[in-house]
């Protein structure tokens, strides 16, 4: 079972063209998808799409709207959100590393409950294997596209762990209020799937959520997760313009042209100049050339909320393990690997001691904005008493990018605001009431 749903065979190929004429806010909710204490786990899937992007325009002609609602978090974060007409609530999970938006369209007995009924709304249209999107190898984007027996575009989407969504490209409104209803949007409709929730894609490419909707930013405060049995932490999700941003401290974004294809390279992701890493006061002795996409690709650092853990390509991983081993080395739990890709781990029920002996963590961006993950929340309990240092090996993933997971996104706002091509951040209690 996928824990985050980030697509690894999609492939996109051209830019975004995004304007800011709609602002909304969706009640998020959030769910623990896998279970797991051994190395068999289920590992964490990243997005290796392949395309590129353009500066985007903004409309000034369209209201400010600004929405903002609670959700819940575990391990990803489920937003509950209204399609069609009349409207029919889909559970999806907000991945800022996919583009392609998909709900469940199950027509079986045994259908998820957040199942889509096609016959219910009266917005609803199928994409016939004549529309563009359906031709094989067009710009933008590439999905495994077929025509079933009825003449409908049919897509297939695998993940790296196994799982699978397979339905038709459909067209359908978002409708969200009586006066606040998008245009059909063009998204997966999966009549089998391997999950019982969808996906919505914020990324940068043309058919993502946020470039089809035309929403120029949205924001959100993931809290710090808890092990107190029966209870879920709450943060704040907004699609708009933040009240608080002006304390937000924004590093730009990594932009590639459209020549610039590389074959590792995922032009349409939230990329950021990551300059280093400290562990205690020491920063440690990682060439900044890791961080940076190479003449192959290698090397992008993302903001992904669709992963869990942070992932590091080798180089880096190795430097952060090791100065990991020597200050807890004889602690680490010998042979075990979560997820198939973190193998910095312990057992035990004191994890606030080997994070004492550990130190806070930082990731630097230059110009003093920095993530910093303090030292009493460096390691997450995994299950069976085993608690794991949230970073995973890049490499183990068929990868070759650092990905920012959301388990080090905690007690931050993060605002990806697509119109100025930056991405803002700034500290917060985040299961706090936020206005």
């Amino acid at each position: 079972m996928s824990l985050f749903l980030t697509l690894l065979y999609v492939f996109l190929c051209n830019s975004v063209s995004l304007s800011s004429s709609l602002s909304l806010h969706f009640p998020l909710t959030s769910l623990r998808l896998t279970t797991t204490t051994n190395s068999s786990s289920s590992s964490s899937s990243l997005q290796t799409s392949l395309a590129s992007r353009r500066n985007p325009s903004q409309s000034s002609s369209s209201p400010p709207y600004n929405f903002r609602s609670n959700f819940k978090y575990s391990m990803a974060l489920i937003l509950s959100l209204p399609i069609g007409t009349p409207a029919q609530t889909q559970e999806l999970v907000l991945d800022t590393g996919s583009q392609l938006s998909w709900i469940q369209c199950h027509r079986k007995k045994q259908k998820p409950t957040t199942s889509f009924d096609p016959s219910l709304s009266s917005s609803f249209s199928n994409l016939p294997c004549s529309h563009p999107f359906c031709k094989p190898r067009i710009p933008d984007f590439t999905l495994p596209t077929t025509c079933d027996s009825n003449r409908l575009c049919h897509y297939s989407y695998f993940y790296a762990d196994g799982t699978y969504a397979e339905g038709n490209l459909v067209k359908e409104k978002f409708t969200f209020s009586n006066t606040q209803t998008t245009p059909p949007l063009i998204l997966g409709c999966a009549a089998e799937s391997t999950d019982e929730r969808g996906i919505l894609g914020m990324n940068l490419g043309r058919l993502s959520f946020i470039s089809q909707a035309k929403i120029s930013k949205f924001s959100y405060c993931i809290p710090t997760r808890s092990d107190r049995p029966g209870f879920t932490p709450i943060g704040s999700f907004y699609i708009g313009e933040n009240p608080i941003s002006r304390g937000f401290k924004y590093v730009s974004l990594l932009t590639f042209p459209q020549s610039q294809r590389m074959p590792n390279l995922d032009p349409l992701a939230y990329t950021v100049p990551l300059q280093g890493i400290r562990i205690g006061q020491k920063r440690l002795d990682i060439p900044a050339s890791v961080f940076k996409p190479d003449a192959g690709g290698s090397g992008q650092t993302m903001v992904d909320s669709g992963s869990e853990f942070t992932h590091l390509v080798d180089v880096a991983y190795d430097k952060v393990k090791g100065e990991i081993v020597k200050r807890v080395g004889p602690r680490m739990k010998k042979g075990y690997v979560y997820g198939e890709t973190a193998d910095m781990c312990f057992d035990g029920n004191n994890p606030m001691e080997i994070g004492r002996l550990i130190g806070d963590l930082v990731f630097e961006f230059g110009r003093g904005v920095e993530i910093l993950v303090e030292r009493q929340r460096l390691l997450i309990n995994v299950g069976g008493g085993v608690h794991c240092v949230g970073i995973g090996r890049s490499s183990m993933l068929g990868a070759a990018s650092n990905i920012i997971g959301n388990v080090h996104q905690q007690n931050l706002w993060v605002e990806f605001d697509v119109i100025n091509k930056r991405v803002g951040f700034a500290k917060a209690d985040c299961s706090r009431s936020i206005p």
